[in-house]
């Protein structure tokens, strides 16, 4: 080992033992450290868990994907309806409107339509509320759902003379009890279907964006959809009767390039402007949806970063006031050092060394603080957390600094002192 090498473990030691002299003086200091490292480790990893969850909920919409929705436009009651008669109402996506998304827009790889409905599903006794999805084979690849059991849904030319139904999990659980799974029959409506799938569900919302899949649903092929329950719905609203047409409630398209997911968005909303006297659709863009929540992301990291970042300073602050206290303690010592020939960069080291131990130990600890916040976090509440290196080092290396910034001031004025009046100093 070095001359260098020797001189610097010998200070460190010495910086130790000086810090072990004031047990409880040193441990009060690096409290700042120790909760201010802590609270930027616990923030930056809340921040982090939060971020990723709301990224992997839209990841899971697809990032080349676009969804294309029927939306009911705002009308004035009709007269009808105000006498209390029916009235009809026609919106929404058509089978026209899907046919030239998928032939006549240039970078679309696939689409898949769908009809959404809600029935009364039974089997045996039991009775469930399900939403009845009518869509094509494509709906599986362009929204990827883990297979349970079973087989999804299958192209005409290959379909089985009975009509399918693929079960999320959640109904499968209600509906079937302790039946066999695969190949029971149950009633949706007046028709029946043979079970031939069950599959997981996410459900929910993905920012501003809904799933397209539900807790309960059940997948069933959009012609049998059609064949069976027709595009028409009658709704009773108090005194009236309101009936709604509305042939398409949703058409998933998957672009070709992620690079061409803007682009292809803004010819749908075109084409379907050009067709469409009302404004009844709408056209949503994951990838838009997953940029802005990762800008949210960063914003939100440095946030928080930076208001846990204050602790940090107010911690070396009183580093600093310590240090202080200290040079002013040790003045005779740094006199009768001066005096038997130590040079002032030695007496700055000495006292930068105590800082940075001070700061360091205190990072150290807080790190430990940091990391088991998160933890007790996700087990109280089930908030996903996630500490990563960039949340463990980044605080521990602002701390260090911050020992050094803060402990570089007290180092300085103790190697100014006089030696001669520091040998006077009582």
């Amino acid at each position: 080992m070095s001359w260098n090498g020797v001189k610097m473990i010998r200070n460190i030691r010495s910086g130790l033992e000086n810090l072990l002299l004031h047990k409880l003086r040193s441990f009060l200091t690096m409290l700042g450290v120790v909760f201010g490292v802590g609270s930027v480790v616990a923030m930056l990893s809340v921040g982090e868990g939060a971020g990723r969850e709301a990224l992997e909920q839209i990841h899971k919409l697809g990032s080349n994907n676009i969804i294309v929705s029927s939306v009911k436009p705002v009308e004035e009651p009709s007269a009808n309806a105000n006498r209390g008669l029916m009235s009809m109402t026609d919106y929404g996506l058509t089978y026209e409107d899907h046919l030239r998304m998928a032939e006549c827009l240039e970078h679309v790889k696939r689409t898949a339509p769908v009809k959404v409905l809600r029935q009364e599903a039974r089997l045996g006794e039991r009775t469930l509320e399900v939403r009845i999805v009518g869509t094509t084979p494509e709906w599986f690849e362009l929204v990827s759902r883990e297979v349970l059991t079973g087989r999804v849904l299958v192209s005409a030319n290959r379909a089985s003379p009975a009509p399918a139904v693929v079960l999320t999990e959640f109904g499968a659980r209600k509906l079937l009890a302790t039946r066999h799974s695969i190949g029971e029959w149950m009633r949706i409506g007046g028709n029946y279907f043979e079970i031939v799938g069950i599959i997981k569900s996410e459900g929910g919302k993905a920012g501003d964006i809904q799933m397209p899949d539900e807790e309960v649903d059940a997948y069933i092929s959009l012609p049998m959809a059609r064949q069976c329950f027709g595009d028409v719905i009658a709704r009773s609203l108090s005194a009236s009767r309101n009936i709604e047409r509305v042939e398409l409630h949703q058409t998933l398209v998957q672009v070709d390039g992620i690079e061409n997911v803007e682009a292809t968005a803004r010819a749908i909303e075109r084409m379907l402007s050009q067709s469409h006297k009302k404004k009844d659709y709408s056209v949503s863009v994951p990838l838009a949806l997953l940029r802005q929540a990762e800008a949210s992301k960063r914003r939100s990291s440095i946030v928080l970063g930076s208001i846990a970042g204050i602790s940090l300073l107010v911690g070396g602050i009183g580093i600093m006031n310590i240090m202080l206290a200290s040079v002013t303690e040790r003045t005779r010592e740094i006199g009768i050092r001066r005096a038997i020939g130590a040079k002032r960069k030695q007496i700055i080291y000495q006292f930068l060394i105590e800082t940075v131990v001070l700061s360091t130990m205190g990072g150290l600890i807080g790190l430990g603080i940091g990391a088991l916040v998160p933890m007790l976090i996700t087990h109280f509440s089930g908030m996903t957390t996630i500490l990563t290196w960039k949340g463990i080092l980044l605080p521990l290396l602002i701390s260090m600094t911050v020992g050094i910034l803060f402990g570089l001031y007290p180092a300085i004025h103790a190697a100014r002192v006089d030696p001669i009046v520091a040998l006077r100093h009582e």
